[in-house]
């Protein structure tokens, strides 16, 4: 059995080998920290003078009742009204077009009420940035409208979609921002609100104590998803998936109500 000690030691680890680009890390980052959304939306979007008047980390979406919710990894608003969907995909899967059709779907339910029209639905933006060049082409954005197919025009319905290239590398501001959220060194960073806060998380006692919270919250998810996976062979004894799982026998007994109700 692992000490607190040790536990704490692997924590700190972890914790130094996350960068801004691992959601987790990037929520912490962007939280409470309004300047620093307002400078990467600014960024990927080419808007110099866009103002964020809202910005909130794992955001809840739940309007349509039986629906499959979503928590986006961060949601702002800007001063004129157009919403912001900001995630990190780091697998291709992740990035899948029909998972940013969804996305984008239920910002528009979220941003609707009974008895408004349909024109007063606002711009959203969902943005993926992913690790990988995701289209392969070398370019720093993809940006993904509709158009109508017989006149070439843009449809104009307000939807904008951005897959990021993280691995781009440039001396444009994009190339810059990708190159920082690749880094684990603030020290190494270009833009000076990323590297402090990057710095504050892994530096500062109660950044890294938040940190290293957040850190055993995301190792539990991950315990949980090994125990329910393990369920499925019915023939394991729970005493073993709690072993391997490093979870209780009562923590395994009630994934197991739960997931067999």
């Amino acid at each position: 059995m692992k000490t607190e000690e040790q536990k704490r030691q692997e924590d700190l680890q972890r914790l130094r080998s996350l960068r801004p680009i691992d959601d987790d890390f990037m929520r912490c980052l962007f939280k409470d920290n309004l300047p620093l959304a307002e400078l990467v939306l600014r960024i990927i979007t080419d808007k110099p003078d866009l103002t964020v008047t809202d910005f909130q980390t794992q955001k809840d979406m739940k309007r349509l009742a039986g629906a499959r919710s979503i928590c986006l990894d961060a949601y702002g608003t800007d001063s004129s009204g157009k919403k912001y969907d900001m995630e990190v995909q780091r697998s291709d899967r992740g990035a899948d077009p029909h998972r940013a059709r969804f996305h984008s779907s239920v910002m528009d339910v979220e941003n609707l009420d009974a008895g408004q029209k349909f024109s007063e639905l606002p711009d959203t933006y969902t943005i993926f940035i992913v690790e990988k060049d995701f289209y392969g082409m070398g370019e720093p954005v993809y940006p993904i409208e509709r158009v109508n197919l017989l006149t070439g025009k843009p449809f104009d319905d307000g939807e904008h979609i951005l897959y990021v290239n993280g691995e781009y590398r440039g001396d444009s501001d994009i190339g810059k921002l990708m190159h920082d959220f690749n880094c684990t060194n603030a020290d190494e960073m270009y833009f000076e609100l990323l590297a402090d806060r990057t710095r504050y998380l892994k530096e500062n006692p109660k950044g890294v104590s938040e940190m290293c919270k957040v850190i055993e919250d995301m190792l539990r998810e991950e315990r949980l998803e090994i125990a329910k996976t393990m369920l499925l062979d019915r023939m394991l004894p729970l005493e073993k998936i709690a072993e391997y799982a490093r979870l209780s026998i009562d923590e395994v007994r009630k994934l197991q109500a739960e997931q067999f109700a």
